[in-house]
């Protein structure tokens, strides 16, 4: 059986082994210093990784990593990142806790007297810097650059200049991805962005030099209350830019690719959700409604939904938007029991995620208890298919090598136990 065959049992709801994803998106990826801790503990040759995403700090995890970790997904990745620039042009940078990494050649960033560094949209740095790494941190935040705006007279246009259709760049971008993985016997993970509704991390707009519009944090949960009409407005542009650049894509993967990313949008807390069922129903589900119905109706791609935290009471609207799978199910969060969750909706949906608490366990936990807990979540998710085996969320840097080589091992034990 081959990695593809593995995930589409899975994602078909059939028993068989679990199948597993390290790397595959900027959800189910591995901080930049564990990658290159897992290069060392396998033996494989050393280099400067690379930084594939920057706002996370997110490794490349290259093929030999990928065999040597049973990993049985493959992202095709975007052109493009958050902070605006283009992965290429990649060259040497020494990151704050001393590791070399390679990163894009318009990673340009500023480092201030307290050892702070400041990175900048595009790579423009004759603007306000858009992202913020602390001195002692290992992944940057965004920094809200919102300008002056008028309650009374808001544009819903301001908030949509990020929503473009699909340059000739990233279109012969995606015709040579998709030519260099013919062949490919692992699962094809992609997406092309603009598909997710109100993402918090895409609001402060990291990859804008002047951004428009809404782009507080605070102030965009509170206009999703005062405003409503503004929200749909927003939505509605996207939802058919995100459909005319669906088209376009669709025209070349074709069937390469097995699982499309549609959502990072937050709706949990680590005891609750950002909304009610009923916001969320009349708010965002008609536009994921609209997204997913495309998908399902024009392609075989099955549609990913992240939403971290306790967000049991809106798995049933999630299901009814459309969406195939929840990641990262974070079971610590209040009401997200795995054997619980499994029991009422494993019928339904694909639990991708979950396997192990990337909060508590793996990083501060020893070997031992990252095995038994493991153990546990492959028990409870496992069976009758269903469950694509992963972090909750990435796995972060200072986690322990030998915590994530115990995970690692743990599944390829239950796998060739069930064999």
């Amino acid at each position: 059986m081959t990695s593809r065959e593995k995930v589409r049992r899975a994602l078909n709801h059939e028993a068989g082994p679990v199948p597993v994803d390290f790397g595959s998106t900027g959800l189910t990826g591995l901080h930049v210093s564990c990658v290159a801790a897992l290069r060392d503990h396998y033996g494989l040759p050393p280099h400067p990784e690379k930084v594939w995403e920057p706002f996370q700090m997110l490794g490349e995890v290259e093929d030999d990593l990928a065999a040597a970790l049973g990993s049985d997904c493959v992202g095709a990745m975007g052109r493009g990142t958050m902070f605006g620039f283009a992965n290429e042009g990649w060259r040497e940078w020494k990151t704050p806790w001393g590791q070399v990494v390679l990163v894009p050649a318009d990673f340009r960033t500023r480092e201030a007297e307290n050892g702070d560094v400041f990175i900048f949209p595009q790579g423009d740095t004759s603007v306000p810097a858009s992202g913020h790494m602390p001195a002692k941190g290992y992944f940057f935040d965004a920094v809200v650059r919102q300008e002056p705006i008028d309650e009374d007279n808001l544009n819903p246009a301001d908030n949509c200049e990020e929503f473009t259709v699909m340059t000739a760049e990233e279109i012969t971008h995606w015709r040579e991805t998709f030519a260099r993985m013919q062949g490919e016997n692992r699962a094809i993970v992609s997406g092309i962005g603009g598909t997710g509704f109100g993402d918090i991390a895409l609001v402060p707009a990291a990859f804008l030099k002047h951004p428009k519009g809404i782009r507080d944090i605070a102030e965009w949960y509170m206009v999703l209350l005062e405003d409503p009409d503004y929200v749909h407005q927003i939505f509605d542009y996207q939802s058919k830019v995100a459909l005319q650049n669906l088209e376009t894509f669709a025209a070349i993967a074709g069937d390469a690719i097995d699982v499309i990313t549609i959502c990072g949008t937050d709706f949990g807390t680590q005891t609750s959700q950002f909304c009610s069922v009923q916001t969320f129903n009349d708010l965002y589900a008609p536009y994921y409604r609209r997204i997913n119905d495309w998908i399902h109706e024009h392609t075989t791609w099955r549609t990913f939904k992240h939403s971290c935290g306790a967000v049991r009471p809106l798995i049933d609207s999630f299901l009814a938007a459309g969406f195939d799978i929840l990641n990262p199910v974070q079971c610590s969060a209040t009401g997200m029991d795995p054997n619980e969750l499994k029991a009422e909706f494993g019928d339904r949906v694909v639990f991708w995620g979950g396997g192990v608490d990337t909060q508590k366990t793996l990083p501060f936990g020893s070997p031992a208890a990252v095995r038994t807990e493991v153990l546990e979540r492959l028990k409870a998710f496992s069976p009758g298919g269903g469950f694509v085996f992963n972090t909750i969320h990435n796995t972060q840097a200072r986690t322990p090598v030998e915590n994530i080589v115990a995970m690692v091992d743990t599944v390829r034990e239950f796998n060739h136990a069930g064999a």
